[in-house]
């Protein structure tokens, strides 16, 4: 089985990376050949991965290759290159390269690095979230079936993923009613001396208090992971084979309950809007491409089951074919998740044997990727293509709204071009506690959730807004000039608009001074009279403040701004509040973990008791040396 290596694994497999000699001047295209002809001289005839960087150490581009050196020597002939490649190829400074066993291998490195890279040249998946899961654990006598998200550090059997966390709500619903699995975590579990509602409305069959063997239950999981597995109209039959019987020997409450899990199942299946035979464990994936702009469509269907779908849109020149963005969007999707044992995808791939073989290594069983021609199953790759086509137009109509709001922004604003990145500041706190300062970003296609920022105030007094205000314009454009000096990252913002009137603007204008940058655009917004929306104040640097219109649509947009942001901040707050209120008084003693926690806990009582116990009371706990007793009773009694 190939391994996902770290950077750091990697590194004694990589070529030198030294910069070849070259006279030709920096930047240009010859100089650029010139340089990976100067590694074709040594570079074998293996399968490999190989990285272009720029002369300041970034990752230009990403790719893989049966045979490095063929591949590699392509680039040397400009006049065959786009004009795309040309520039990547006259930004190259140095190349950095990986051999491999095989082709597959290097396909799954290549999508591996990209998506860690995330170079610029390269086809990218954007926004991509993890997708839950449900567990079964195995660390118990009676496994719990839950929903799970992360990292899969838990003994136990997963089952996914799923397009939502509705789709596991729903899962899980069905496994409860058609298996009577505990939902409960194992401290409830172990805490219970009577049944639960859970039993009372048959979702739970009372493992806790012994209404059901272990032999039995064990059952019902096996049972269950064959319905997650998929097999679940052979269940069902089964089932239905045990309810006739049951009610042939007049057991007519056995047969009800046999009833009632069948149903369950069937339940789950009358919901779907459609149902291939065939596609008990696969995943379809089908893209639409208009505009120089693709959205792929991902249908996930598990246990038989259509559970949702989600839409990418992945980042790639306008000049990319559909079939090679499908390809790209595929190594990368999979990277990180456990591809199925069918893969349906809407157009024929131009690596699909090497990216299938990839799969299955990665998978160590066969995945099979297909293109339905006629049948069944085309019906449900039109309709995946059917969603690709809607969410696309869905998004250029939205993306040309933001277009032309940003336009209307920067006339107002008196902004020589339209912004392509508008950052909001606001902060939240509560009496000066618990103080939070957030950012929000917004550009041509909407909001930008995952440049989203929060900052914990760490020097500010907690109820000085002015103060809070540096703190944070500080600390993020310090980092960003130390991070992305020449403003190449694309995080650098067009316009900032601080929440608050002319006091808050003249912090960011003296922030900005301090810095020295000089070409960002800034703006205030002043709540306008009782706090009224609609009724604002834009304040501008050597302006006089102006308000818009109550139904200008601009005035609407930078509402939007403002209360995103408000919202952001306020959630952040709230959340670091929450956390605040959960923390025990036990947790601020160094040396004090869970385990301790817990037996002074079980011991005294609560924490107060324990902060008002003696030195020789907290002597007697288990677990509890001379050495912590005295550190918990000074911690205090200071």
């Amino acid at each position: 089985m190939f391994q996902i290596f770290t950077m750091n694994e990697i590194r004694h497999e990589q070529k030198s990376g030294l910069e070849v000699p070259t006279s030709a001047p920096k930047g240009s295209l010859t100089r650029g050949v010139e340089v990976i002809k100067g590694y074709l001289k040594t570079l074998e005839s293996k399968p490999g991965v190989y990285r272009m960087l720029n002369d300041k150490g970034d990752v230009l581009y990403v790719g893989k290759a049966k045979y490095l050196n063929k591949r590699v020597a392509n680039y040397t002939q400009p006049q065959r290159l786009t004009i795309r490649i040309q520039r990547m190829v006259s930004e190259t400074h140095t190349m950095e390269f990986i051999t491999t066993h095989t082709e597959a291998e290097a396909l799954l490195l290549e999508s591996n690095l990209i998506k860690k890279l995330k170079p610029r040249y390269n086809i990218l998946l954007r926004d991509d979230k993890s997708f839950p899961m449900i567990l079964v654990t195995g660390d118990h006598d009676y496994p719990q079936v839950l929903k799970h998200r992360g990292a899969k550090n838990r003994k136990g059997k997963y089952f996914g993923p799923f397009a939502s966390a509705w789709a596991v709500n729903e899962t899980l619903n069905t496994l409860q009613r058609a298996f009577l699995l505990r939902p409960c975590s194992d401290s409830i579990f172990s805490a219970r001396t009577r049944p639960c509602l859970q039993y009372q409305i048959k979702r739970c069959s009372a493992p806790c208090v012994g209404r059901i063997s272990h032999q039995a239950y064990g059952r019902l999981v096996k049972e269950a992971e064959r319905f997650l597995r998929g097999d679940s109209k052979g269940l069902q039959a089964e089932l239905a084979e045990k309810m006739a019987a049951a009610s042939d020997n007049l057991e007519f409450e056995e047969a009800a309950v046999y009833r009632d899990r069948i149903n369950a199942m069937s339940r789950i299946q009358q919901k779907q809007d459609i149902n291939i035979d065939g596609l008990e464990e696969a995943d379809v994936i089908a893209g639409f491409q208009e505009g120089g702009q693709t959205c792929v469509q991902v249908f996930f269907f598990r246990a038989g089951a259509n559970f949702g779908n989600r839409a990418y849109y992945p980042s790639h020149a306008a000049t990319q074919e559909l079939p090679e963005v499908i390809e790209a969007f595929m190594g990368q999707f999979y990277a990180d998740k456990h591809p199925p044992k069918h893969i349906l995808v809407s157009h024929d791939l131009p690596g699909q044997a090497i990216l299938q073989e990839a799969l299955s290594v990665k998978a160590e069983r066969k995945v099979e990727i297909s293109v339905p021609k006629r049948g069944e199953k085309t019906k449900v790759i039109t309709h995946a293509l059917n969603n690709a086509r809607e969410a696309l137009g869905r998004r250029m109509a939205e993306s040309a709204s933001q277009r032309k709001l940003l336009k209307e922004l920067a006339r107002v604003l008196k902004m020589e071009a339209m912004p392509e990145r508008v950052e909001v500041y606001d902060n939240s706190h509560t009496q000066g506690t618990n103080s939070v300062g957030a950012m929000i970003a917004a550009g041509p296609e909407g909001f930008i959730k995952n440049a989203y920022r929060k900052f914990n105030i760490k020097t500010a007094q907690s109820d000085d807004d002015y103060a809070m205000m540096r703190e944070v314009l500080t600390r993020r454009f310090t980092r960003a000039m130390k991070e992305d000096p020449d403003k190449e990252k694309g995080q650098w913002p067009d316009l900032i608009i601080v929440d608050g009137g002319m006091g808050q603007l003249n912090i960011a204008i003296e922030v900005f001074a301090e810095l020295g940058i000089d070409d960002v655009t800034l703006a205030g917004i002043s709540k306008g009279p009782d706090r009224n929306a609609g009724f604002d104040k834009i304040v501008m640097p050597g302006q006089e403040p102006f308000q818009l219109g109550h139904t200008d649509p601009v005035n609407h947009f930078i509402q939007r701004l403002r209360d995103e942001a408000h919202r952001f901040a306020i959630g952040t707050h709230r959340a670091k509040r929450g956390k605040a209120v959960k923390q025990s008084i036990l947790d601020t003693i160094d040396g004090i973990g869970a385990k301790r926690k817990k037996a002074l806990l079980h011991h005294f009582g609560s924490a107060k008791a324990v902060a008002q116990a003696g030195l020789i009371d907290l002597e007697g706990v288990e677990g509890i040396s001379k050495s912590i007793a005295k550190k918990i009773y000074d911690h205090f009694h200071d």
